[in-house]
């Protein structure tokens, strides 16, 4: 039952596009809900500040580079990954600095290319690509998918998440065998298997819903 949920949020919020239409700046954040949120290893204090970075580093971006980017901001446990395209060395620093210091940030991975702005096609891709690993993740049965975020940028696949050695390379094998994938980056934060369990949170047990109150005269 955990997984099948597991897999129904994962795969429902993978399958929906990352269209840009013409925003040259884009937040990916995290489509989720209260269930999928309840199984994050993340606090609820941190997933909140998770998507807070990603809407201030959008925002504060946006303000200042408009023309001839591509950007994506993924901010997980106070970390922001940020992929895509920009002209120059010169402003891929700069936008790393600019996420450096929005408050809650505790770190920055910065893997922008100094290239062209990719195409609709590649990103369309992309998104494909992301939705594979996390099937099958699902599919391998060796941890729970939902402890790790998957990002694709030009077919380079970065893993970001709270996971135990043994989760770790599981998810790695899995995402350097699919299909289309051209590169793994391994961002995940290594915890022990007993802080995993103490962060994972037991789905309650389902009740059978109580019976209707008979009616009073």
């Amino acid at each position: 039952m955990r997984k099948a949920l597991a897999a129904s949020l994962l795969l429902g919020a993978t399958a929906l596009p990352m269209l840009q239409g013409c925003l040259p700046v884009v937040a990916a954040s995290a489509v989720s809900g209260g269930a999928l949120a309840t199984l994050d290893r993340r606090s609820l204090g941190t997933q909140t500040d998770d998507e807070t970075v990603e809407w201030k580093a959008s925002s504060r971006v946006g303000e200042k580079f408009s023309d001839n980017v591509h950007l994506n901001f993924t901010s997980y446990n106070r970390r922001v990954l940020v992929t895509g395209e920009v002209p120059s060395e010169e402003v891929k620093g700069e936008i790393e600095r600019i996420v450096a210091g929005i408050p809650q940030v505790q770190g920055v991975y910065n893997e922008l290319a100094v290239a062209p702005v990719t195409s609709f096609s590649t990103r369309s891709n992309d998104s494909y690509i992301t939705t594979r690993v996390k099937s099958r993740f699902v599919d391998s049965g060796k941890f729970s998918a939902v402890h790790v975020k998957v990002v694709t940028e030009a077919s380079v696949v970065y893993l970001l998440g709270l996971v135990t050695q043994r989760e770790a390379d599981s998810a790695i094998q899995v995402a350097r065998t699919t299909s289309d994938v051209k590169k793994v980056v391994n961002l995940l934060e290594i915890i022990s298997d007993a802080k995993a369990r103490e962060l994972d949170v037991r789905m309650p047990e389902q009740r059978p819903p109580a019976p209707p109150a008979s009616g009073g005269g």
